[in-house]
């Protein structure tokens, strides 16, 4: 009986690879690529902060819709994680997903490890994780979206303010907005009064958490209306608050809702 339990679990379509960073610090990148044909502008690709923790979900969402309703496009979803077999690394993430800030710039003065990595991580994505899919299989480069929850959620916001070109869709669960004094509200506000430009159609999705703490849900809505302002034609923004949920148990159910927001064909719509 044990000997039947020796083979690794694996999900059909998934591949996995180790990329190094600079200062050759390693990723562990998983890769699902669907086993229907690219469209003939290439697959969408998704890319997952935190893919350790949601890679695996979000390739069974994907398919299993194929497998019954076929509602989605078929996309190539992208996880980008660490050498650990938990699901998260902390002292890495908060290196990766934040911009420097020092301890009295952070909730009751909490002490911080190292931070203040994002432009050198937004660096590997762009420069290494994205040519390597694209040497791989067909992408369409004019529909890749991220997804990000908690800080991760942060840098997702934070590259949409200051690097809107990356991608077209941009989605961010329970965003650290707090991070260094609410400096993401401030990038709203000159977003709002025209001094930053996205270049082209892009789409934001935020959710939160009822049972979260409540600056987490109240910065969320704040800055929901903040961007939802007619000024910004260019800029698609949905928000919503999931019931009953708190900071960790909102990143599944809003997994579910961003595959259906990004893949879900234009004809087959659903309410978020």
């Amino acid at each position: 009986m044990r000997d039947s339990f020796k083979r690794p679990f694996s999900i059909a379509g998934t591949k996995e690879w180790s990329i190094f960073g600079e200062n050759q610090s390693e990723y562990r990148i998983y890769v699902y690529i669907p086993d229907t044909p690219a469209p003939e502008a290439g697959y969408p690709v998704l890319y997952l902060l935190d893919g350790n923790a949601v890679f695996g979900s979000a390739v069974e969402g994907v398919r299993m819709d194929h497998y019954t309703y076929a509602s989605y496009e078929p996309a190539v979803i992208v996880g980008i994680g660490y050498p650990t077999d938990k699901p998260f690394d902390f002292k890495r993430r908060f290196w990766d997903y934040t911009i420097h800030a020092t301890n009295d710039e952070s909730p009751d003065g909490m002490e911080l490890p190292e931070v203040g990595g994002a432009s050198q991580f937004l660096r590997f994505i762009e420069d290494k994780v994205k040519p390597e899919i694209a040497r791989t299989v067909p992408v369409n480069p004019v529909k890749q979206a991220i997804f990000g929850h908690s800080l991760g959620g942060f840098f997702v916001l934070h590259t949409l303010f200051n690097h809107p070109e990356c991608f077209q869709t941009y989605m961010a669960g329970s965003p650290s907005i707090w991070w260094k004094n609410r400096y993401l509200m401030k990038k709203v506000e000159d977003f709002c009064n025209g001094q930053i430009q996205l270049g082209g159609q892009k789409a934001l999705y935020m959710a939160v958490g009822s049972e979260e703490l409540p600056y987490m849900a109240e910065d969320a809505e704040a800055m929901h209306k903040c961007l939802s302002s007619p000024n910004s034609p260019l800029l698609k923004v949905d928000f919503k608050l999931f019931e009953g949920e708190g900071h960790l148990s909102i990143l599944q159910p809003m997994l579910a809702k961003a595959l259906d927001y990004f893949l879900r064909k234009k004809d087959d719509l659903v309410s978020l």
